[in-house]
């Protein structure tokens, strides 16, 4: 039984990382709600696994801080549903028919990607089909959240910030960064109401890939 609560709870750290980009061993106790002699234990066994990795801080005249991340081997925790045998498989397309047929069958495959996401959100108001869209991402692995942004003033559109900590494709996109470009393309043809504009990105060494989405005024759409 503690072996199972100790590996739930190392899961539940990398977890947290993931979603947070780094943290403390008293940010971690905190969330966790666990002391912090046992997140250190638990942190020890992660970093001398490879998972995490840390860095000291100084926030005042007392000892430096630890402030841990994700390694590359701790997000490979996390699912991927598409892994060498695609980038190999794109890579001799390239060779077979060049980078910009490849490109172009990228961007039909997004497209029908997108068609697909829209027509399963179906219609609602726009909080609705985000929701929707989220709950789609989180089953292909993306870890995708909705935050509502800074409260608004009341003349200003209605906005929100969709997040994704995991990139099921990141592989792909690493080769391949054009695939970036679509899916932004795809998530503004999935909500043509709105405009999408990229505030994150995993391939810039951020902890996530972060969208501003925002509703269109009356005069926006028109044009």
């Amino acid at each position: 039984m503690a072996t199972t609560q100790h590996a739930s709870t190392k899961q539940d750290i990398l977890q947290h990382l993931l979603r947070q980009g780094q943290a403390t061993a008293q940010d971690l106790a905190e969330s966790l709600t666990i002391s912090p002699q046992a997140v250190r234990r638990h942190l020890k066994d992660l970093a001398d696994s490879g998972l995490i990795e840390y860095e000291a801080i100084q926030t005042g005249m007392g000892r430096p801080q630890h402030q841990y991340s994700l390694s590359r081997e701790g997000r490979e925790q996390f699912p991927h549903r598409y892994g060498e045998f695609t980038v190999s498989l794109i890579d001799t397309l390239v060779e077979t028919v060049g980078r910009e047929q490849v490109g172009m069958v990228l961007r039909k495959q997004w497209e029908r990607k997108a068609r697909e996401y829209r027509d399963r959100i179906g219609v609602g108001s726009l909080r609705d089909r985000i929701e929707r869209l989220v709950q789609m991402r989180q089953t292909e692995g993306y870890m995708a959240e909705l935050h509502p942004p800074e409260p608004r003033r009341s003349n200003e559109p209605e906005q929100y910030i969709f997040a994704e900590h995991n990139c099921a494709i990141s592989e792909v996109a690493e080769s391949f960064p054009s695939v970036c470009g679509h899916e932004l393309e795809m998530f503004a043809a999935i909500l043509p109401d709105c405009t999408v504009e990229r505030t994150q990105w995993l391939n810039d060494g951020e902890h996530r890939c972060g969208y501003l989405i925002r509703a269109k005024l009356s005069n926006e759409s028109a044009a």
